[in-house]
């Protein structure tokens, strides 16, 4: 999609825009703003070319704790008064939530940009950027109604104690490239992509607020929206790798790299950063093509910097340290000392002899018995043994050798599946746009609750005629002999239908190009796919061509509709 930039919609920050001059501690009609909504109120340098379109400031409306607007949102705390307009908290009364609130009024410069960056957010409707509930213009006043989220913490915040672990990193830039890929493809540009702006819920997922809106209120604009979101995503990189800003300005609570020295790669400012990481963070950073010394082509959109996150092996997390049990401790009561006196130190242990042997008369006689016994089983055993020795020579030769074939016959020993281990996958997009290439990883790291999923589509089972259909390519490191495809699927319902292909290499031409080996349908969440005819690949396709159809999937953030996501695809030969 061709880059296009409006007041409204494709804004970005300001490079070296001075500092706001409201402070945090001003003072509001309703007290002190001692808690800023920081994705608004501050404009420290990101190193993206934008510029800020000029306009007269409005004043701001005097409003307080506890005024209504609409007769339903009643605001709660004022978090940012500043350049015209006001954020705060507020609760939306009808649904009994909290929620947040940017209020302007309606002849400030830009209301009507305002206005129109808050109704293209809330038709986007991706569950991976906090959402616009409502953007209204009533009584003078403009008012854009946003998601409040609670539980989930700034990266800002989460970098004060330190850098983020190279998993959590690749997380970030994962989630984060993803969803800006899905936005641009959409028209829409946020541009005020900072740290500020980036937040991790309880669940450990990452959400974008203020998409187009940030900008908007600010009034900064961008002739090329997609460089600047993808640098802005290797800034965050950058930021949670080493804890510093690229740049020299400080910003955002993070120190910026000392004066004169340019920028320079993460793993060389700080020991132990993930090389690739650091790579993949300059590759967006330094997105113009101008660093000769770097053989990877630069990143200059989201999508771009989807596919090299792709491209890259998976970053498995750190494993879980399990303390060490306590030493044994043993008790003060000893089994057979319970109830006797402790003995006097020194003193001689009596020993007790053993019980006398069976003298008695009775005793002998039980002996004697005891023995016939035994006697008369030696005998019958080897009786019984000598007869089945003869009955064995009578029996022909050739009943001998008909046990001992290895004809497949009733005693023949199947062998074993041997599983075959993944060595790389790549998404296979026949036709259309890519499902998640990022997450292709997921389905073959060993982890059941990590996933790669579809698309949501509004028709089904049959993907068709959307796509002919989306999987994954696997290499299995050299050909082997396949038998079996095991599929784990987090959707069950009316249904699903996994389709195998033998394929020439990871990256096939067409779907025409690659051999069809099996297929399965299922209305559960295991899919099972044998191998008609045994076949030697290194490379497999597993093809999905049509899913069920299911709710609103908080954990993976995927949209109600006919979808399916895979956990993990294990293959046996």
């Amino acid at each position: 999609m061709a880059e296009r930039s409006t007041a409204a919609v494709d804004v970005a920050d300001t490079s070296g825009e001075q500092p706001l001059t409201a402070k945090a501690d001003q003072s509001t009609a309703d007290g002190v703003a001692k808690n800023p909504e920081r994705d608004t109120d501050s404009d420290e340098a990101q190193g993206s070319g934008g510029t800020e379109g000029p306009g007269r400031k409005a004043s701001t409306p005097e409003l307080h704790s506890g005024h209504k607007l609409a007769r339903r949102y009643r605001l709660e705390e004022c978090v940012t008064r500043l350049d015209g307009f006001s954020s705060w908290r507020a609760v939306d009364e009808k649904l009994r939530r909290a929620v947040g609130v940017h209020v302007l009024p309606a002849d400030h410069a830009r209301a009507r940009s305002v206005l129109a960056a808050a109704r293209s957010s809330a038709l986007l409707g991706d569950p991976r950027f906090v959402q616009v509930l409502d953007a209204v213009e009533e009584n003078d006043l403009v008012y854009v109604v946003h998601e409040w989220l609670p539980d989930a913490t700034e990266l800002s915040t989460l970098l004060t104690g330190g850098p983020l672990e190279p998993h959590d990193a690749y997380q970030l830039v994962s989630q984060v490239a993803a969803a800006m890929a899905a936005a641009h493809r959409e028209g829409l540009a946020h541009l005020r992509l900072n740290p500020n702006a980036v937040l991790r819920t309880s669940t450990g997922q990452w959400r974008i607020r203020g998409l187009a809106v940030n900008a908007a209120l600010r009034g900064i604009s961008s002739t090329t929206p997609q460089r600047a979101d993808t640098e802005a995503i290797g800034a965050l990189l950058y930021a949670a790798l080493t804890q510093r800003w690229p740049y020299e300005n400080d910003a955002y609570g993070l120190a910026g790299l000392p004066k004169d020295i340019g920028l320079i790669p993460p793993d060389q400012v700080r020991a132990g950063v993930h090389r690739g990481l650091s790579e993949l963070c300059m590759r967006a950073l330094v997105n113009d093509g101008a660093t000769a010394s770097r053989h990877e082509a630069p990143c200059t959109t989201p999508e771009e910097l989807v596919k090299a996150i792709g491209e890259m092996p998976r970053i498995r997390p750190p494993e879980p340290a399990f303390a060490a049990p306590p030493d044994y401790q043993p008790t003060a009561y000893q089994q057979g000392s319970y109830g006797r006196p402790a003995p006097h130190a020194g003193a001689a242990q009596p020993i007790v002899p053993p019980p006398p042997p069976l003298q008695s008369r009775t005793g002998k006689a039980l002996k004697w018995a005891v023995s016939a016994l035994l006697i008369a089983a030696l005998g019958l055993g080897s009786w019984q043994l000598a007869d089945a020795l003869m009955d064995q020579g009578d029996k022909p030769d050739d009943t001998n050798k008909s046990q001992t074939t290895d004809g497949g016959g009733k005693n023949a020993v199947k062998p074993k599946p041997v599983p075959i281990k993944i060595q790389n996958g790549r998404e296979f997009v026949a036709e259309g746009g890519a499902q998640s290439p990022g997450n292709v990883p997921n389905t073959y790291d060993g982890n059941t609750s990590t996933y790669w999923k579809t698309k949501s589509f509004n028709e089904g089972p049959p993907i068709a005629p959307f796509k002919p259909g989306v999987g994954i390519v696997y290499d299995l490191g050299s050909a082997k002999k396949l038998s079996t495809a095991t599929v784990d699927l987090r959707y069950s319902g009316d249904h699903t239908t996994v389709e195998l292909y033998a394929a020439d290499s990871l990256s096939p031409a067409s779907l025409d190009s690659m051999t069809k080996i099996g297929d399965a349908t299922t209305t559960s969440t295991t899919a099972t796919v044998k191998v008609a005819k045994q076949v030697t690949t290194q490379y497999v396709l597993v093809w999905l061509t049509a899913v069920p159809n299911s709710g609103y999937d908080s954990a993976l953030y995927a949209s109600a509709g006919y979808k399916q996501a895979i956990g993990e695809v294990k293959f046996t030969g």
